[in-house]
């Protein structure tokens, strides 16, 4: 399906969420902000159907759940300011304000998703985030704040994280150590810990718990390899977790371009990955929600090219759905 035939065979837009308050100026830095609204702007252009929302800012009784009061309040203050940057980004009241929507946008995309089947939000999941610190470029972590936002609601009672990110998914692993309702697969190229990525993934990796699975990816791995992986382990840790709801972690950083991946991955493979994802969840009839994450190479339009992906991928698994395919 071309992306021109996707748009004319499809009545219903995919919801969208991003808001122009995702970005916060932190100068020169390896995590590029202003993709968000790059990604936006490529799907405007697209043709396809999306239908783009802003989300309302997340609250602090949502973010309770699942982070402490002392976070809270020095991401709030800045203050301590170790503990306020401890997920690497200079503090600023407009960083502050930032993950107060992109968390917002998590939780507005399961919302949406359980509404429709599928929907995505222009952020990441923040998979580094702790409950009492943040890691990574990761602040809160929005997927598990949105996954108890649904559960607190009663619209779910169990839920998965798939992780296609290049880095291990810690500090969701770690929330939920105590979330046995929960579970997690994490597909990585890069084992990270102590707030560092490494790209030896075979010396060390995460023991398996009874809802946290840990899946590494060789380096220099490509494209059959990598989907071979995925299609090995999605199906299984699906029907282990029985979930009413999947959260998609959609990176860009295993593409070949990326300075951190040790893989051989293209365009094409990340679409494939996307494409496996979500007709797996609609043909199985589990809505799933979205989120970007990742993405380092220098030339940001490769990056935004990987995002566009996702959703291209999103709406051709749905047209292939809705057609019995």
């Amino acid at each position: 399906m071309t992306a021109a035939s996707a748009s004319a065979s499809s009545s219903l837009p995919i919801r969208v969420f991003h808001s122009a308050r995702y970005f916060a100026d932190i100068g020169e830095h390896v995590m590029p902000m202003r993709k968000f609204a790059l990604v936006r702007e490529a799907i405007e252009r697209s043709g396809l159907p999306a239908r783009l929302d802003e989300p309302d800012p997340v609250s602090d009784e949502d973010l309770l759940r699942v982070h402490t009061p002392e976070y809270l309040r020095a991401i709030a203050t800045g203050e301590p300011r170790a503990l306020a940057e401890s997920q690497k980004f200079p503090w600023s009241p407009a960083l502050a304000g930032a993950v107060r929507f992109t968390n917002g946008g998590c939780i507005a995309a399961v919302s949406a998703a359980l509404e429709g089947g599928i929907a995505g939000n222009l952020a990441s999941g923040f998979h580094h985030a702790h409950a009492a610190h943040g890691e990574g470029f990761c602040t809160f972590n929005g997927l598990v704040v949105a996954m108890e936002r649904a559960r607190a609601e009663g619209r779910i009672r169990r839920a998965l994280v798939v992780d296609m990110d290049l880095h291990y998914g810690n500090g969701t692993a770690s929330l939920l150590a105590s979330r046995p309702w929960a579970f997690a697969l994490s597909i990585y190229g890069n084992w990270y810990k102590q707030n560092r990525a490494y790209r030896d993934v075979e010396g060390e990796r995460a023991p398996d718990t009874e809802n946290s699975w840990s899946v590494p990816v060789p380096g220099g791995s490509g494209g059959a390899a990598y989907l071979e992986i995925l299609e090995r382990h999605l199906g299984p840790a699906i029907d282990r977790a029985a979930p009413d709801l999947i959260l998609y972690q959609a990176g860009a950083d295993p593409f070949r371009e990326d300075p951190y991946s040790p893989l051989d991955l293209t365009h094409d493979d990340l679409r494939a990955r996307d494409e496996i994802v979500f007709r797996t969840a609609l043909e199985r009839r589990i809505p799933i929600a979205w989120v970007l994450a990742g993405g380092y190479t220098p030339d940001v339009s490769r990056v935004v090219e990987v995002h566009l992906g996702t959703f291209v991928a999103a709406v051709r698994a749905r047209e292939a759905r809705r057609e019995g395919r």
